[in-house]
């Protein structure tokens, strides 16, 4: 069985990227897979996806406005038996052009996000009844009206590579080491592109709150770059917090989550975050706002704690509390057992089981 997985972009380091990457790269013998993509950076997904087999159509250096055109007839000639489309402008194209091709596919849409702007929501939804199956990769996706009206919806938290995080974790005081760590300092890790959205400006409050005790127990490491890279530096020298490091890229930011005490998220919106997933894989509890789809992955008072957005002083409060040794403790014991639920292996399986329901199909 032949199936086709199609992303706008594989050029930065964004969930959906990440999720599809690594369940391809877990997915089980027995099926050929080929992801097309409209963009890609080679170095951050499509050589690790050819070196697990998985055959890459990289459309970038078509000119932008024919690549939409050129996908489509890329899909074609590539006649898959099951098509998984993870972006709503590509699938709005596909799903209508490839009900008239004489060998149709399985038509799956997988969907990452709440939210879409106006035009490519009408798009997705005018064309989404086409689909044989849609999956929601949470429950709060499932919820919104990005897959409203769909035939068929399943939800599937996609996860991460518990088994790799763990290891990870098992090595935490040598990639601690990496960064400088002291000791006896107890490490906050946020990682996440420097946007509005990741709300840092916020976190460097929350920081700025601690009293001067508290900061020489804690280090912040904020993982990531972006547009707001420099402001963000420019407030942390000017409240003098050399307790807060602004490291910029970090190429593998799962490894340093594992070998942390605690992950901090403070969006003012999220979906289900990759990196909180990364976090309680490796039994590193998390203190986020309440946002979008965080409470269903994180139980405040069980492997996390959550706090109204734009409370920095809850926020500050609420990372003090899991530092206490008992409490740290019994979050940390919720982030492990959370791990059972966000494994990719097993995400793994269920699409090759959906996958194995669509026979390669003739006709249309």
């Amino acid at each position: 069985m032949h199936v086709c997985e199609v992303i706008k972009s594989l050029a930065r380091v964004g969930g959906a990227e990440v999720l599809l990457t690594r369940r391809l790269c877990a997915a089980p013998p027995g099926k050929r897979y080929t992801v097309v993509c409209l963009e890609a950076a080679p170095e951050l997904f499509v050589e690790r996806l050819r070196r697990h087999g998985v055959n890459v159509v990289d459309l970038t250096s078509c000119p932008r406005p024919l690549r939409m055109a050129r996908l489509l007839t890329v899909v074609r000639r590539l006649r898959p038996d099951v098509l998984n489309v993870h972006s709503p402008l590509p699938a709005a194209a596909l799903r209508p052009v490839s009900r008239l091709w004489r060998r149709r596919p399985m038509l799956v849409s997988t969907v990452h996000s709440v939210r879409f702007r106006l035009p490519t929501l009408l798009l997705d939804r005018a064309t989404g009844r086409l689909d044989d199956h849609t999956v929601a990769v949470s429950p709060e996706v499932a919820r919104s009206v990005t897959t409203m009206g769909a035939r068929r919806l399943s939800i599937r938290v996609h996860g991460v590579d518990v088994a790799e995080q763990r290891r990870w974790a098992a090595e935490a005081a040598l990639i601690r080491k990496e960064w400088d760590v002291p000791g006896d300092a107890f490490l906050i890790v946020h990682a996440g592109n420097f946007r509005p959205v990741k709300n840092h400006g916020f976190l460097v409050d929350a920081a700025a709150r601690l009293t001067a005790e508290e900061r020489a127990r804690t280090l912040f490491l904020l993982a990531g770059s972006g547009p707001l890279f420099d402001q963000t530096a420019r407030r942390v020298a000017g409240l003098r917090l050399p307790h807060v490091r602004l490291l910029g890229h970090v190429p593998d930011a799962a490894r340093l989550i594992a070998a942390a005490d605690l992950l901090v998220h403070c969006s003012t919106y999220e979906g289900l975050p990759v990196v909180m997933m990364e976090a309680l894989a490796a039994g590193v509890p998390v203190v986020s706002t309440r946002v979008g789809g965080i409470p269903d992955l994180v139980e405040s008072g069980r492997n996390g704690l959550l706090v109204p957005p734009g409370d920095a002083k809850a926020f500050a409060g609420a990372i003090l509390a899991a530092m206490r040794p008992d409490t740290h403790a019994r979050l940390r014991d919720g982030a492990r057992a959370s791990a059972e639920t966000i494994d990719i292996g097993e995400t793994a399986k269920w699409f090759d089981r959906l996958y194995d329901e669509a026979p390669p199909r003739s006709g249309g």
